[in-house]
């Protein structure tokens, strides 16, 4: 199974946005058998995708294709054995500021970040999730 994680800059970014991108990630997730979950802010989009290497490979292709990103940036892509997000063809994160502030995503702490720190920002989303909600499939 692939993860991929990557980061864009927001084009246009408001809370309808976010809505209409939520519904159709977990529409066509859904269908594809992807789950994963998605920080996004005004000055950023983080997400942490996951699912059959053809199905992310695809995904991901679209988004570098997606007009409400700029500046896509890959940054993991991996094999691994389970899912981190299981239960959620998209989940947003409720709680934004866990990640860094927006001098530091304007400095380049998202790019410069090592893999187990992104991984851990989304290892921490997924506990906080599980012990607030049912899973949104």
């Amino acid at each position: 199974m692939k993860q991929l994680i990557y980061c864009s800059n927001p084009f246009g970014f408001d809370r309808a946005m976010l809505a209409g991108i939520l519904v159709g990630a977990r529409r066509n997730n859904a269908r594809d058998d992807v789950t994963g979950a998605l920080i996004c802010r005004h000055d950023l989009y983080l997400q942490l995708i996951e699912g059959a290497a053809p199905a992310i490979d695809a995904l991901y292709a679209r988004i570098l294709r997606d007009d409400r990103h700029s500046s896509v940036r890959l940054l993991l892509s991996d094999n691994v054995e389970t899912r981190m997000f299981p239960e959620w063809s998209m989940l947003d994160d409720e709680m934004p500021s866990m990640a860094w502030s927006p001098a530091e995503v304007q400095a380049g702490a998202v790019e410069a970040a090592p893999a187990s720190a992104l991984r851990e920002i989304f290892e921490r989303i997924a506990t906080i999730a599980r012990e607030r909600t049912t899973p949104v499939v």
